[in-house]
């Protein structure tokens, strides 16, 4: 699978404590870096949510944000000790029968150690629910980058297409240049008006052979296509592999084109550059 290093997911969770809220987006970046912004009561999640992005991602600027809100509506209610509320206003009616003056208050009662207890929310269960949520868009963020780097794989696939393209166009006109160029060469000859002597032409066309043969360029362009090719079909992490393969088809068309004694061969060369441009601006935003 073949991701790029930009995506964008989001994942909504309601339970009756309240709503969740999870967005990550990327862009690309030369190694891993994640960024959080969270709410302070759940800070501590931060190591637990960094090893997972590394466990997943391998390059890639990461933005991951969380929003939380507490429905204060779903707090649980008040729980009376009623065996303890008994005795106590027993034990106060007691008091009153011997004696003591006023009323029971049933605010003091309430009051009383132990009398009431609120249940606190279960923040385990909380966070357990926040990291399924987390995961599942983590999920949709892995599904969006791979599609993404499906498409820039394709058009990747386009521009070698194109390469093979020019490498046979220049095969197919390299005899026509070489002849064209010993008629050339025989021409200069005659109107310097100078004799040619038995085999000086010859002699002069393998040079000239030499240093515009470009078999040995154009061999290397093909076999960086069939390595790419094989980059491309491994998947994984490939960007930084890919960015040096560009490095070799740039070398390789520079030289066709520094060695071109023609100009559809310099057409082709200009063309081929063109091609691996965009390659490699599509290889750099590629995990």
């Amino acid at each position: 699978m073949i991701c790029s290093m930009t995506g964008f997911a989001r994942n909504e969770l309601t339970k009756e404590w309240g709503t969740v809220v999870w967005e990550i987006r990327s862009v690309n970046q030369r190694y891993l870096e994640t960024l959080f912004r969270l709410p302070e009561q759940f800070r501590g999640l931060e190591p637990t949510l960094r090893e997972r992005f590394r466990q997943k991602l391998q390059r890639g600027k990461v933005e991951c944000t969380l929003r939380f809100s507490f429905n204060e509506a779903s707090a649980s209610g008040v729980t009376v000790n009623e065996a303890l509320a008994t005795q106590i206003i027993e034990a106060a009616r007691w008091v009153k029968a011997n004696g003591a003056d006023g009323a029971v208050n049933p605010v003091d009662i309430l009051r009383w150690p132990g009398v009431t207890s609120a249940e606190e929310t279960d923040m385990d269960e909380i966070q357990t629910a926040m990291l399924g949520s987390f995961d599942r868009a983590l999920e949709d963020f892995i599904k969006a980058r791979a599609s993404e780097g499906q498409n820039m794989a394709n058009l990747i696939q386009q521009r070698m297409d194109g390469i093979l393209v020019e490498v046979d166009k220049v095969k197919a006109q390299m005899p026509e240049v070489l002849a064209w160029q010993k008629e050339r060469l025989i021409n200069k000859f005659k109107e310097a008006k100078i004799e040619l002597e038995d085999g000086r032409v010859e002699q002069e066309m393998v040079l000239l052979a030499q240093k515009s043969d470009v078999a040995e360029e154009l061999d290397r362009l093909q076999s960086h296509v069939n390595e790419t090719q094989k980059i491309l079909k491994k998947g994984g992490a490939i960007g930084r592999r890919l960015d040096f393969m560009m490095q070799e088809f740039n070398r390789e068309a520079n030289t066709l084109g520094s060695k071109s004694i023609n100009a559809d061969i310099t057409q082709s060369a200009v063309e081929l550059k063109v091609l691996i441009e965009q390659m490699r601006e599509q290889i750099q935003n590629i995990e």
